[in-house]
């Protein structure tokens, strides 16, 4: 007798559809997932303006530390 026989593919596959069909179901129950980064800022014009605020202090604070070792 093998391990391979009929009766353990057709169970195989049985298990297999089930399985799919329940993970499918739970995967409509979730709640949606929070919003990225860049969904909370296209929809806020204030975070567009602070991103970029932060993103001009990173940068010239950056670039001041880089240049500042030559004289």
């Amino acid at each position: 007798m093998g391990v391979f026989n009929r009766r353990n593919a057709v169970t195989g596959w049985a298990v297999w559809q089930v399985g799919k069909r329940v993970a499918k179901r739970k995967l409509r129950r979730q709640p949606p997932p929070p919003p990225t980064l860049l969904q909370r800022l296209q929809s806020s014009p204030k975070a567009i303006a602070a991103f970029f605020v932060a993103a001009g202090a990173g940068l010239a604070a950056f670039l001041r530390l880089r240049g500042g070792g030559e004289e």
